[in-house]
């Protein structure tokens, strides 16, 4: 039975974080930025997290669980509420 393989393409423009979540530069910056303001260039140079829907999409082709955003912002909250 063959192994399931992980996006090699996505691997590139990804990082998983040791939390587990998944950590991309936003698109868009890399050129044609005659017409876009400073502001705009400096907040493509900040790295995002995914969003859970796409966090879903990325453990699929990854074939590997990820979490999302979402929970584990859920998890700090209920560990600094204890």
């Amino acid at each position: 039975m063959p192994k399931n393989k992980p996006n090699k393409g996505l691997l590139k423009r990804i990082r998983i974080t040791k939390s587990g979540r998944v950590k991309s530069k936003p698109a868009f910056g890399r050129h044609l930025r005659s017409h876009k303001s400073g502001d705009t260039m400096r907040s493509y140079r900040k790295s995002n997290y995914a969003s859970s829907a796409d966090v879903g999409r990325a453990a699929r082709m990854l074939h590997r669980r990820i979490v999302s955003a979402d929970s584990s912002k859920k998890d700090t909250t209920e560990k600094s509420g204890d």
